[in-house]
Formats: C-alpha cells, sequence, structure tokens
C-alpha cells in the first residue's frame, strides 16, 4: 500500500501550528499534525491538578485590543466563553505594594518624585509619536528609555523589570521591543483609564483541543507525542520527515517550534549557513511555579516585582482576574522567572524551587505559610523568550528555508509584536493562506523547474 501523502504537514501544536492546520482543513486540504508533547497549546497549554481543576501552565489572557483570538473563538462558535474583566495591576517595591492601575494610583506612587511621576504618565504619549520602528532598533531598551522619561524612573520603573525578564541579555534588547509593549498597553485602557483583559474560560488549551477536535472533523490528523527527528529531501523539495512513529510524506511542509529545534531536525540535511541563522537567534527559558492556596495573597492580579534581590518577574494571581469559584475555591498564583538554562536554579527539582520561591515570596507576604499551599506544579520552557537584540530585523530568519516546500512560522517572527497566542495565530492564517496558494500551483523544485503530479492515496 502506497504510504499517504498529506497536502500539508505542520510540525507542533501550538497556536501558529494549529491555526494553519485548521484553515487548510477548513478549505478542504488534508493536513497532519506532529506534535512532540502529549498535549496541544505549546506556552498556552493547559494542565489538571489531581481533583480536575485545570488551569494553564504559563499564566495567560489577552487584551481588549486584540482581533485575531475573538476571530477565532467566534468561528469555532464559543463566544459564551469569553470573559472580559478589569484588571488590577500593581508593583512591589521599596518593601511595600503600590496599586498602579488607573491614572489617579499613578499621582500617588510617591516612590517617585512628582516630576518624575509627570514624566511617567506622559511616556505613553511620547511613545506613539514614533511611526517607524527601525528609526530606533539600533538602540537598547536603556538608551531608547532613559531619556524619554529620565534616569529616576528608569531606575525605579523600568529597570528591575526589564532585568528580570531579560537576565543576562538585559542590555542587549533592542528598544523595539519596549516600544511595542508600551503602545499597545497604552491602547488597552478603559473610559475610566483603567485597563481590561480577556480570558477563556476553562484556559486557553480547551481553545486549544476544540481546534484539535475541529481539524479531526474536516479529516484532518493530530499526533501528539511524536517528535520529529529529521527529513528526507529530493531535488530541492523535503519528500518526508523522519518521526520516532516512522516516515510522514507530504506536499508542504510547515515548521513552528523555536529555531534551534527546527535547526536540530534539518542538521545535516540544511546548508550549514542557514542553520547558523536558525541559530544566531537566542532565547531564554522559563520556570513557572503555578501555586494551588487556600487563601489569596492580596487583591492584585499582575504585580510587578521591581525590588531588587527577587528572582521573579512577577506575582500574577490569577483567581484575582478569574474568580475563584472556577478553581473549587483555591487561589491561583503563578511565579514567573525567566533565565538562561545554563543557570544553576534550572537544575533545581521542583520541591527545591518550591522553597526557593517561597522563602523570597515570604519577603512580600509575611504571612505567608507552607500550609497555604495545597498543591503546586513548576514547569519549565527552554525557549520561552526570544531575544532581540540590537537590528534583529536584519538577521532574524524568514519564513523560507533552503526546500521550495517548507516554510518556517515561529513566535520569534512576530516581531515588532512580542509572542502571544493572539499573534500566533495570526501568523497561522498567514501561513495557511500561503501554503494554499502553494498547492493552487503546479509542484516545482526550488530552481523553479516543473516536476511530476503527486500520486496520492
Amino acid at each position: 500500500m502506497t504510504e499517504k501523502k498529506y497536502d500539508a504537514v505542520i510540525v507542533g501544536g501550538g497556536f501558529a501550528g494549529l491555526t494553519t492546520a485548521y484553515a487548510l482543513a477548513r478549505q478542504g486540504r488534508s493536513v497532519r499534525v506532529i506534535e512532540a508533547d502529549d498535549s496541544v497549546g505549546g506556552l498556552a497549554g493547559t494542565f489538571e491538578f489531581s481533583d480536575g481543576v485545570r488551569i494553564e501552565k504559563f499564566y495567560h489572557h489577552w487584551f481588549n485590543n486584540d482581533v485575531f483570538v475573538p476571530e477565532l473563538v467566534k468561528e469555532l462558535g464559543m463566544e459564551g466563553n469569553i470573559v472580559t474583566l478589569p484588571s488590577r495591576t500593581g508593583m512591589y517595591f521599596n518593601g511595600r505594594m503600590w496599586k498602579l492601575s488607573t491614572p489617579l494610583d499613578l499621582l500617588r506612587f510617591t516612590a517617585l518624585s512628582l516630576v518624575d511621576r509627570f514624566r511617567l504618565g506622559l511616556l505613553v504619549l511620547q511613545v506613539r509619536r514614533i511611526k517607524d520602528w527601525k528609526t530606533i532598533e539600533h538602540l537598547s531598551i536603556r538608551e531608547w528609555l532613559e531619556p524619554l522619561c529620565g534616569k529616576g524612573v528608569y531606575r525605579v520603573v523600568w529597570q528591575p523589570l526589564i532585568e528580570s525578564k531579560f537576565s543576562v541579555f538585559a542590555e542587549a534588547v533592542n528598544a523595539v521591543w519596549m516600544w511595542k509593549k508600551l503602545v499597545l498597553r497604552g491602547s488597552t485602557r478603559n473610559a475610566k483609564g483603567g485597563e481590561e483583559l480577556a480570558y477563556f474560560k476553562g484556559g486557553f488549551g480547551r481553545l486549544a483541543e476544540a481546534m484539535v477536535a475541529e481539524i479531526r472533523r474536516l479529516g484532518g490528523e493530530v499526533s501528539l507525542g511524536q517528535a520529529v527527528t529529521g527529513v528526507r529531501s529530493e531535488g530541492g523539495r523535503i519528500v518526508a520527515l523522519g518521526t520516532n512513529g516512522g516516515e510522514v510524506q507530504g506536499r508542504e511542509f510547515v515548521f513552528t517550534p523555536a529555531f534551534p529545534i527546527i535547526a536540530d531536525i534539518f542538521e545535516g540535511s540544511a546548508p550549514a549557513p542557514w542553520l547558523q541563522k536558525l541559530r544566531r537567534v537566542k532565547y531564554l527559558g522559563n520556570m513557572c511555579l503555578v501555586l494551588r492556596l487556600d487563601r489569596s495573597l492580596s487583591d492584585t492580579y499582575w504585580l510587578n516585582v521591581n525590588d531588587a534581590g527577587f528572582p521573579f518577574v512577577g506575582v500574577i494571581e490569577h483567581t484575582n482576574f478569574d474568580l475563584p469559584e472556577n478553581y473549587k475555591g483555591s487561589h491561583i498564583a503563578f511565579l514567573s522567572r525567566y533565565l538562561a538554562v545554563q543557570d544553576p536554579v534550572w537544575q533545581y527539582s521542583d520541591e527545591q524551587y518550591l522553597e526557593f520561591a517561597l522563602s523570597h515570596l515570604k519577603r512580600m507576604f509575611p504571612k505567608l505559610d507552607r500550609s497555604w499551599v495545597q498543591d503546586f506544579r513548576v514547569w519549565r520552557s527552554e525557549y520561552a523568550q526570544p531575544v532581540t537584540e540590537r537590528d534583529y530585523s536584519s538577521y532574524v530568519p524568514g519564513v523560507e528555508t533552503p526546500f521550495a516546500n517548507g516554510h518556517v512560522t515561529t513566535m520569534a517572527q512576530i516581531y515588532p509584536e512580542d509572542r502571544g497566542t493572539n499573534y500566533a495565530i495570526r501568523e497561522g492564517r498567514a501561513m495557511a493562506a500561503l501554503v494554499a496558494e502553494r498547492l493552487a500551483q503546479p509542484l516545482r523544485d526550488r530552481s523553479g523547474a516543473a516536476l511530476p503530479a503527486p500520486v496520492t492515496t
């Protein structure tokens, strides 16, 4: 029997890969998604505690000005699962909590002088004047922000967050990353100046699983726990992928994991200069501790940690956003730490990391006791955050590969936006359109020469 040849084979079951497959399947194309993990959703995937309480592995929400997530939800007929809620944000600095949800909160932020408070408040207006992000791409965040807001504002508000977020790369990340964050966050405010965020009931993993169900209903296939180990090519085209479950043949191939993983897949099959371009992009890992508590830590959803010596970029108390009643009355908090995987902390056991985290958390919340912890999980992602260094657009690889029918779409290519589920969906739709266009044309190799039509079963 002839091996089945799919119209499109997609590597990776995150939102970019699933959206690509979903959009193509809706057009009647035969698709196969290959995911190495045992669940879909990527960084937006969910897990269950032992009693069935379900939550994301890494905290998630989307902004009220995001359009691609709600469009997809509506397309799937799941609009009733969207909740839009005001968020309570704050900052831990100099041993105390500061609310920073509204303009009035900013005026009360006496950790800055009155002049610096006004400079911080005017920052969003200043960054909106920049229309061409390439004019600041050669600058680091510090080089760009300090002249705009002053050294005092930078030292208190931005430097701790950037150092927590980017660790050893804090001085290397270009200004565009911060510019885009400020522009987007400044446009998510409601009429009173507060921020509104949206969430998908039961977690983004439910949305990913709904996409899988629809792909399968349309005749597509989604394989879990299947790792891609290499490629087989002929005449400048990929013929098949090698996996731990056998060979998978296709006409078009899409690769969505992090660049280093894609480079490993193509090692020995693709030209060295292209592999070097993939490996040029650096990443940071993330360790995310999910705490299930019997009481709340505070009334703040998103608490930025701006005190030196704290190893977390933030404390995100999810149940100050979504209700504790949806988690059997328990309180869910995420503690996020970005780090190079060479950092000794990366090797901590889950129990060691819990104790490490609680020792710091108790400094913020002195009443915290180990008995408050009902359960916990530690999740690790080796390629959680692409590092967009100066002039990133000049060296980040594009969607093309050395093979005529191979394409790449990853979160590192969403630039100038930062990674996010909303943009992963956008890029997945764009990739599906590209693949559909190619499938409608006669087969050609990289040189443009026509190839015989495929035989399918």
